[in-house]
């Protein structure tokens, strides 16, 4: 650790003193003494998280990160606190997480009853339904006309899952390949290696807005859960979940969230959902899907 750090980090624990040994975030202590915050960001979740023409990490979930990350240095008084950007997948997005890689997680990750076991998430961001996109020639119009059919989501994702379980339980038939991203998995609708790329819509809308041709897809709601999105904190770490729930929550409350929202989604023509404007207006982090119809 060279001396700028040094000095960094004793400020930056003199900081913390004052709220004793019981409130002490272990994530801030990390902060403190190595005067980094280490962001973990996706390269094509779009408009999340995704690399600019300048291969620049971008998006709606890295914009409120950096907010986030202001919080953080007022409440560290370290104004020249610096980012790490490390880029994640869905494959190894927890494991960073948990063996404390990043500090906070800035994707398109879906908090779920499951995940929750061995991370924190913050107040929803986000919420996403699940739908499908298809090339018009298919003449796809619901998840039960895929029957039979090879169909792709991306690995590791709360899609993928739904979508096994709901082809199982109603007898679709599915050959379900698992794309290693979504670029991927959409590459394969592209190609015709599979019929269909069943993941969140948003996401959906993003990768046919920057198709070549987009004018020849066709994205078509499913009956899958609706997935809400957090931002991605260690578990067991209350105090550093509330500055994180706090930052997010002031700009909910002064309307500020509106104005991001629309930078972001306005391109892809997205409204808020109803369920997004009802998490804003009351905030939740609840993992359970029906917290949001």
């Amino acid at each position: 650790m060279n001396t700028r750090h040094l000095l960094f980090a004793f400020a930056a624990l003199l900081s913390l003193a004052p709220h004793g040994a019981a409130q002490e975030s272990p994530t801030l202590r990390k902060i403190a003494e190595t005067g980094v915050i280490s962001i973990g960001f996706r390269d094509k979740s779009i408009p999340f998280s995704y690399l600019d023409k300048q291969q620049r990490p971008t998006g709606y979930s890295i914009e409120l990160c950096y907010r986030i990350v202001d919080a953080i240095r007022t409440r560290l008084k370290a104004p020249g606190l610096e980012v790490m950007l490390r880029p994640v997948t869905s494959a190894n997005r927890s494991a960073f997480m948990v063996n404390g890689i990043v500090d906070l997680e800035c994707g398109s990750t879906t908090n779920t009853l499951e995940r929750q076991k061995e991370l924190a998430f913050s107040v929803t961001t986000f919420v996403a339904a699940t739908s499908l996109v298809a090339k018009k020639t298919a003449h796809i119009d619901s998840l039960q006309a895929l029957k039979g059919s090879t169909v792709v989501s991306t690995a590791g994702t709360t899609a993928i899952h739904a979508l096994g379980e709901t082809a199982q339980a109603q007898g679709l038939d599915l050959h379900i390949i698992p794309g290693r991203d979504h670029a991927e998995a959409f590459s394969m609708v592209e190609a015709g290696r599979a019929v269909a790329f069943v993941m969140d819509d948003v996401l959906l809308h993003g990768l046919v807005a920057a198709a070549k041709d987009r004018s020849i897809y066709a994205i078509v709601a499913t009956d899958l859960p609706v997935q809400p999105y957090g931002i991605v904190v260690r578990k067991n770490d209350p105090e550093f979940k509330k500055l994180v729930d706090e930052a997010i929550v002031a700009l909910f409350k002064s309307g500020e969230v509106q104005q991001i929202y629309r930078k972001w989604f306005a391109p892809l023509q997205l409204p808020m959902s109803p369920a997004l404007k009802k998490a804003i207006a009351a905030p939740t982090d609840s993992g359970d899907p029906a917290a949001y119809r």
